[in-house]
């Protein structure tokens, strides 16, 4: 699809050149990671610009994010496996 190059610190980063339609813009959907991107945060850096995919999280899920001590048990309890044995559910399987 384009080219590896390696940025500062050795890191390869691949590049692809888009190309521009006649009104002067360029599709960016073949760079979208996987997920629901509902908008793109963009920047200027030097004569670079930057666009950052952005996901919304719902109101009633903000909460979450704001409270850091939550955040950090949700995150510690997903990580942890299941501790509990609850043997097999097969027999309530039709």
């Amino acid at each position: 699809m384009g080219m590896v190059v390696l940025k500062k610190g050795g890191s390869a980063m691949e590049v692809i050149r888009l190309t521009v339609d006649s009104k002067k813009r360029i599709s960016l959907t073949k760079l979208l990671p996987p997920g629901n991107i509902r908008s793109v945060r963009a920047y200027m850096d030097g004569l670079r610009i930057v666009l950052e995919p952005m996901m919304e999280v719902p109101v009633e899920e903000a909460w979450l994010f704001k409270n850091k001590d939550s955040l950090k048990k949700v995150l510690t309890g997903l990580s942890q496996k299941a501790s509990v044995k609850r043997g097999s559910f097969s027999k309530y399987a039709k």
